[in-house]
């Protein structure tokens, strides 16, 4: 087979110190233990973890998260991606993937890169992780990050001061788990498993990429992030808070303190990880008016001052067409 060693997976990500934390081994190790099966491929200076999810009769689905990634050069269009692709059809073949999707970990820049499928893959309309977000630099001092940000939302982090949120570093996730749990009910969306999100933050606490944070008043647990970092790169994968005290303005401070901590730990950039996947101006036209989906948390995003982005693809690379119909046609009927 064309895979490589856990061990030598880790060697060759040293070399790519800007990668993605979903190609981290530590990301790999975590969805291994929630029905998913790492592989890497590494082929010259071409590389990838590949994530496979069983289906019913015996196939599976093959997912490859923001990247590939490269110790040289652009991915793409590198001298090494022919040989490297190949190596990734004999995996996928082997393991019976239905298709293969990537979502790469490069931005649609308007003219600036080409964001067209490689050679023998299709654009998709389905995405595993969120296309488009809000990127916040971390470059300047803390006030001239403030000063980047809306007015009211400078305004409501110093409210929260004031009106006595206090912030902890939590060395567990049980508080966390309480208000997403809680936000779940009144927002009516999925979460993970109590054990899930306890599992991502040992795996990633004990190499020094994650953290906890906590906003509380006199005691009382209202809002809860958990932060990622690898290199000089920082996500806000998951969040959570409680209806109480909303006026003290706890979600604000706890986004501003994990601000400050990315920044302290050499981060220039801060990912606030999923808006909805519309442009600008539909986005500024409308999100007073919408709450559904990743609308209401635009409106909160926005306010912190960052660049909105979107990522390529996702891509489909499809090596049995009629189970890939019947797959994507299920899905959308989910979606709907």
């Amino acid at each position: 087979m064309p895979t490589i060693s856990l061990q030598q997976w880790n060697e060759f990500i040293k070399d790519c110190p800007q990668s993605h934390v979903l190609q981290s081994p530590a990301w790999g190790e975590l969805k291994s233990q929630f029905g998913w099966e790492s592989c890497w491929v590494v082929h010259g200076k071409l590389g990838a973890q590949i994530l496979f999810q069983k289906i019913p009769l015996g196939y599976q689905v093959a997912y490859l998260p923001r990247g590939p990634i490269s110790s040289g050069g652009e991915v793409f269009g590198h001298p090494d991606w022919t040989g490297f692709q190949n190596d990734l059809d004999v995996l996928c073949r082997q393991k019976k993937a239905v298709f293969l999707k990537i979502e790469p970990d490069c931005w649609h820049e308007n003219g600036s890169a080409d964001c067209s499928p490689p050679d023998g893959y299709k654009l998709s309309s389905h995405s595993i992780q969120p296309p488009r977000t809000i990127l916040i630099s971390l470059e300047g001092s803390e006030e001239e990050i403030l000063g980047r940000m809306k007015s009211k939302t400078r305004y409501n982090i110093r409210l929260a001061e004031k009106k006595g949120i206090t912030i902890r570093k939590l060395d567990d996730v049980e508080p966390f788990y309480g208000l997403l749990e809680r936000t779940s009910d009144r927002a009516a969306f999925g979460i993970h498993t109590k054990e899930y999100y306890r599992k991502a933050f040992e795996l990633f606490q004990k190499i020094g990429e994650c953290q906890l944070f906590l906003a509380e008043f006199e005691g009382l647990p209202l809002a809860s992030i958990m932060v990622f970092i690898r290199g000089d790169r920082s996500w806000y994968f998951y969040g959570a808070s409680s209806n109480q005290h909303r006026d003290r303005m706890p979600t604000y401070l706890v986004q501003w303190e994990a601000l400050r901590w990315a920044k302290e730990q050499g981060c220039l950039s801060y990912d606030l990880w999923g808006v909805p996947d519309e442009d600008a101006e539909n986005l500024e036209k409308n999100f007073t008016d919408r709450s559904d989906g990743l609308w209401g948390v635009y409106r909160f995003k926005r306010g912190f001052g960052g660049e909105l982005k979107r990522v390529c693809g996702p891509w489909d690379k499809v090596y049995q067409p009629a189970l890939y119909f019947i797959y994507t046609l299920r899905t959308r009927v989910k979606a709907g």
